[in-house]
């Protein structure tokens, strides 16, 4: 199961940069780009990505993830179509297999909202009646 590995290099990647940003005290959620041909299964990126939080800063994060469809492009007559899963790499208008891949493929932190450690505000108190 390499979502293991994916989840353990993104909690990799999101910690390095919650420490050059500095004073980071918690990841709330981490928002993925997954391409449809990327390999990637979701619910099992979803659960290893759990897996691979605890005890770290990112415990409790949410995974969010955004499905990118593959699409290709037939280089003898230009037509873009979806390729699907399975994907269909021959050409549907001409039977050409000669395509390029134009997306599917991604796997890519978009963003990550986190939480730091800045001054903490105490509220000033009203004093009641009583104290008056």
């Amino acid at each position: 199961m390499h979502e293991m590995s994916v989840a353990l290099a993104v909690v990799e990647q999101v910690e390095e940069a919650a420490a050059r940003a500095g004073d980071v005290t918690a990841v709330r959620s981490v928002r993925l780009q997954v391409g449809e041909l990327a390999g990637v299964v979701p619910d099992a990126l979803a659960f290893s990505f759990e897996l691979a939080c605890a005890g770290t800063l990112l415990e409790g994060a949410e995974l969010i993830t955004e499905a990118v469809p593959g699409r290709a492009c037939c280089q003898p007559c230009a037509l873009d179509w979806a390729v699907g899963m399975p994907p269909r790499l021959t050409c549907p208008e001409c039977g050409k297999a000669c395509t390029d891949l134009l997306a599917g493929r991604e796997l890519q932190i978009l963003d990550v909202y986190w939480e730091d450690g800045g001054p903490t505000h105490t509220p000033t108190r009203e004093p009641i009646s009583e104290e008056r």
